[in-house]
């Protein structure tokens, strides 16, 4: 026997025939084989949900549902009504009774389930209470993988890729990609009678010379000069955007952040973060005769132990 329409619709008994085709739209779409291809447990749903409505829908059965005179299946239970009785009386149960229904809803009166069905989706889709054939299957996804610079991932980038078949496909990167992440594209996969698949696309992204990503932080270690950690001043640095002149304060020392706004990684909404610069203070290549004077003079007079940062 099956279960309750009315727990099979999610609504109570006192649903109207408004409240009845609203949750029979929503759970048949939801579970129609259409939207579920191959999925049986789904399919079950839709025709359990489809035999429900084929009750309740009804304003004459939804009535003797409720009367008692017949089950969730649709077979009679007794006699307590004489709608087919040999007096030719409509009894309770007709149309033309009091309790046929017939204050429902004029406009539900006519409504047929398979109308509902044919509306969503398609005039096949009626036949999946007389037997559902499903469609042509889709061609099957294929997957590839494109390697892109960290510049790419923050500004967006177009790329190329070849599958082993000999198909090129044109990737649109986004800005703000991350590595791992895969990008679908809809229709480029595998070809078929039910249409083609789809390519997976996973973006990974090398290793930068320079920048490092810290969490949502881009990162960069700023070389700069004795000098101009000592006197401050002016200095060039690099960016994803290209070279920018930044000011290193006096006095600086190595670890020091400075930060560079709206130079980073993009967020989710597409906004800019910032880029932080930790500031290391180099030495030349081969510091000159007068710079190791000074640093002999400074050891002797001026003797001090560096913190430990």
């Amino acid at each position: 026997m099956a279960s309750d329409p009315y727990g099979e619709l999610g609504v109570t008994r006192a649903a109207s025939a408004d409240d009845l085709r609203k949750a029979f739209r929503k759970l048949a779409k939801q579970y129609h084989p259409d939207t579920n291809p191959g999925d049986a447990a789904a399919e079950e749903k839709f025709k359990r949900v489809s035999a429900a409505f084929d009750i309740v829908g009804d304003p004459e059965k939804r009535a003797k549902y409720d009367r008692g005179e017949i089950d969730a299946d649709g077979r009679q239970q007794g006699f307590s009504g004489f709608e087919s009785g040999p007096f030719g009386g409509a009894g309770r149960g007709g149309r033309g009774g009091a309790g046929g229904g017939a204050g429902m809803g004029a406009e539900f009166e006519s409504m047929d389930i398979n109308d509902i069905l044919g509306q969503m989706f398609g005039s096949r889709a009626g036949g999946a209470r007389r037997g559902y054939t499903p469609p042509p299957p889709k061609g099957q996804n294929v997957r590839g993988r494109v390697e892109i610079d960290l510049e790419d991932a923050i500004l967006g980038a177009k790329k190329r890729i070849a599958f082993a078949d000999g198909r090129v496909v044109d990737v649109t990167v986004p800005k703000g990609a991350v590595d791992g992440q895969t990008l679908r594209l809809k229709g480029q996969g595998e070809p078929a009678a039910g249409g083609a698949g789809d390519a997976l696309i996973e973006i990974a992204i090398r290793p930068h010379a320079v920048y490092r990503r810290d969490g949502d932080l881009l990162v960069m270690d700023l070389p700069i000069s004795v000098p101009d950690a000592v006197l401050g001043g002016k200095v060039t640095a690099p960016t994803p955007d290209g070279p920018v002149s930044i000011t290193v304060p006096k006095g600086s020392n190595t670890g020091q952040t400075l930060r560079l706004k709206a130079r980073g990684l993009p967020d989710a909404r597409g906004k800019r973060g910032d880029l932080m610069a930790r500031l290391v203070v180099t030495l030349p290549d081969r510091p000159d005769p007068e710079l190791e004077r000074f640093a002999e003079l400074w050891r002797r007079d001026r003797p001090y132990t560096p913190k430990r940062r």
